[in-house]
């Protein structure tokens, strides 16, 4: 057995699949294969310990484009926090309020849903 990540449209998924010894014959396909369902990745583990209690969301699909803050850094509402590129625009997920950043909870590239937390302030 094989695990592999894979990534359709958008959304990431654990696969294992089963490899044949030599000697294997396989079985003809039927005329119309159906679509095996894939599982989706689990979900992300619990906030760290030093995680703020506000969250900062992605308002859309999309992949991380920048990290315009670093953990520590004070911001105010409507500052910039993390860049989305979504459909060849970059879109900016801002603070909902006044804080400071205790957390960057996404990586450049990362591909992330649309309501995704990737930060937390205090």
């Amino acid at each position: 057995m094989k695990n592999y990540t894979i990534t359709v449209n958008g959304s990431v998924y654990d696969v294992t699949v089963e490899e044949k010894g030599a000697g294997f014959t396989p079985a003809a396909a039927p005329a119309a294969a159906p679509v095996a369902a894939a599982v989706p990745k689990a979900a992300p583990a619990p906030k760290a310990a030093g995680a703020g209690s506000i969250e900062v969301k992605a308002g859309a699909a999309g992949k991380v484009f920048k990290i315009e803050a670093n953990v520590g850094q004070s911001v105010k509402k409507g500052d910039p926090v993390v860049i989305i590129e979504a459909m060849k625009m970059e879109i900016p997920v801002v603070a909902p309020e006044d804080g400071t950043v205790a957390s960057i909870d996404a990586a450049v590239g990362d591909a992330v849903e649309a309501g995704a937390v990737l930060a937390t302030l205090n």
